[in-house]
């Protein structure tokens, strides 16, 4: 039997904290600052997790390798499985040669990327997040942006700002709902405060997306565009959090984002649009062919749609070409296809408890019944589920198949495309199952809850602190599901200590998270392969960090403002 030590360093929690973060600072400084491949960085992050629970925390060596295993098998499904799929259903658009009608589909809403940016990463990135999330919406748009002519870096870049606000409420609601199950609190009236957080950072990060994309100049000439938008979004996420339903949010805030910006761009079209596109294709870091993952050949992503003459960059095109509503919906047809099936197995609530019931529960050898609580009850983190049918990866690859019938595309020609996705995955795959062993065998071994405790013990001031935590988790595991799992408890356990709101600190968690999403490894790894720079996550950690940090200090700050001055905004 193992029990976690939450001090294991002579009773100094402040020590014991320093050395649990040491597989996290291992992992960021290596990607961050020695620019290792990302696969290297996470699989070295998991030996100083493994050294650091067996040397210090005390835990059985066969157990923390059990635990890695388990943490690599949740990377490989449903992660990497959705991953796959999610990219394998893209690329048939481009073997089917729809592909320029995709392109120009997102062009007759507007010629300019900026916009382009806003619909695309932000709306539709939203709505994928809602429906799919573990990834799926960071991969999917990534390469939706390239199809349009970014280039890789930035598509990367902005489709990881992009995926923020909506992470909330991800998945119909599961981050929420998971830490109501585990408080006892409401998750109603936890996304009602979630609800009163997420919106700023809703309204925000429209602007930043046309600043990420064009610089001050383009966020000049488009900031009605991304007011709109984030107004619109922000207004239908505070709505239907409060008023209408918690796992819907993300749905009916990402529909009124776009429907409002279609709206005001029948009235109103953003100067400079020309020049701003100009200015992103001459502004593109040339890359090679091999970064720009243009090959089968050289074993990386084909999904990109880019010309190998402008060094991975795809030819911007003007969007001034009009397609009829039947090239329109073939154009849209896998990703209607998407909103369609996730939607019915989300809502149909028979079919989705029939997909569910496939579900095996395994118990993990070596830890099932070996592993408890610091109360002395059997850890429920020990039994694996393989959701081998109601995953989304599998609902990604249904969907796939969909698309392949409706383009009348012959069955080997589908397989072989995906087999060759497959293929250019090896190394992303290994980052993915390095980072997600490594989080098992922190949070199991009592790593995680060190840190967390330690960070809890800032007294009244951890009303501003309380958000790092959730952003800590997301950037370990990726998920902000994961993140709520692991530190709702302690969240309410010390609000009730500090005489705070516990609903509030749950909520923070939840809402801080978001934050570490474009952070993780993990989703550092989805968004590189997606767009084809491969084994360049660092200079993405790099790019986006200032991003993180400060819209996380905004959330610090608003939290803290909530817990008092502020308590009149909460439900």
């Amino acid at each position: 039997m193992y029990t976690p030590e939450l001090a294991p360093l002579g009773g100094s929690l402040a020590l014991s904290a320093v050395l649990a973060a040491l597989p996290l600072a291992t992992v960021f400084v290596l990607l961050g600052v020695f620019r290792v491949k990302a696969h290297w960085a996470a699989l070295s992050g998991l030996a100083t997790a493994l050294a650091v629970a067996v040397a210090a925390y005390g835990m059985p060596v066969h157990m923390a390798l059990s635990s890695a295993s388990q943490g690599a098998a949740f990377g490989l499904l449903p992660i990497m499985w959705i991953v796959l799929t999610a990219i394998w259903l893209h690329q048939l658009t481009v073997t089917s040669g729809h592909f320029e009608d995709l392109r120009t589909c997102f062009g007759m809403i507007s010629p300019d990327p900026r916009i382009q940016a806003v619909v695309i990463a932000f709306c539709f990135g939203g709505l994928l997040e809602a429906l799919a999330g573990f990834g799926a919406p960071v991969a999917i748009t990534g390469m939706m942006l390239v199809a349009v002519g970014f280039p890789p870096l930035r598509a990367a870049v902005t489709v990881l700002l992009a995926n923020t606000a909506p992470v909330a409420f991800g998945a119909l609601g599961t981050p929420i709902i998971t830490a109501g199950e585990l408080t006892g609190i409401p998750y109603e009236h936890i996304g009602a405060v979630v609800g009163r957080q997420t919106p700023l950072l809703a309204f925000l990060v429209p602007f930043l997306l046309v600043l990420v994309v064009d610089g001050r100049r383009g966020a000049r000439e488009a900031w009605p565009a991304a007011l709109v938008t984030g107004a619109g979004f922000a207004i239908a996420q505070f709505a239907s959090a409060n008023f209408v339903s918690v796992q819907l949010t993300d749905i009916v805030s990402s529909l009124a984002g776009a429907l409002a910006l279609v709206v005001f761009l029948r009235f109103w079209q953003p100067r400079g649009g020309e020049a701003a596109r100009q200015r992103l294709v001459s502004d593109a870091t040339p890359e090679t062919p091999q970064d720009a993952g243009a090959s089968h050949d050289t074993g990386e992503p084909q999904a990109t749609g880019a010309s190998q003459d402008t060094g991975g960059v795809a030819t911007m095109t003007p969007g001034r070409e009009r397609l009829g509503a039947a090239r329109i919906t073939r154009a849209l047809f896998p990703y209607l296809l998407v909103v369609v099936v996730f939607s019915v197995v989300k809502l149909w609530e028979p079919l989705g408890d029939a997909l569910e019931s496939t579900d095996v529960e395994i118990p993990w050898p070596g830890l099932y019944g070996a592993l408890t609580e610091a109360s002395g009850e059997p850890s429920d983190t020990t039994e694996f589920s393989l959701a081998w049918l109601s995953t989304p990866g599998s609902l990604l690859l249904l969907c796939g198949f969909g698309v392949a019938a409706g383009y009348r595309m012959p069955l080997r020609t589908a397989l072989s495309d995906l087999a060759s996705t497959a293929r250019s995955l090896r190394l992303p795959a290994l980052a993915v199952v390095g980072v997600l062993a490594l989080a098992y065998v922190m949070n199991q071994s009592g790593q995680t809850t060190t840190i967390g405790t330690a960070i809890a013990g800032a007294g009244a001031a951890f009303a501003f602190l309380s958000p790092v935590l959730g952003w800590i988790g997301v950037a370990v595991t990726g998920s902000d599901t994961s993140a709520n799992a692991l530190f709702a408890g302690l969240q309410q356990v010390a609000a009730e200590k500090v005489g705070l709101d516990p609903a509030l600190l749950v909520a923070a968690n939840t809402s801080g998270g978001v934050m570490g999403k474009m952070i993780s490894p993990q989703n550092l790894t989805i968004a590189a392969t997606a767009v084809g720079l491969v084994n360049q996550e660092a200079r993405l950690l790099r790019t986006t960090l200032k991003w993180s940090i400060g819209l996380l200090l905004t959330l610090c700050v608003l939290v803290f403002l909530q817990s008092t001055v502020l308590a009149w905004m909460l439900p």
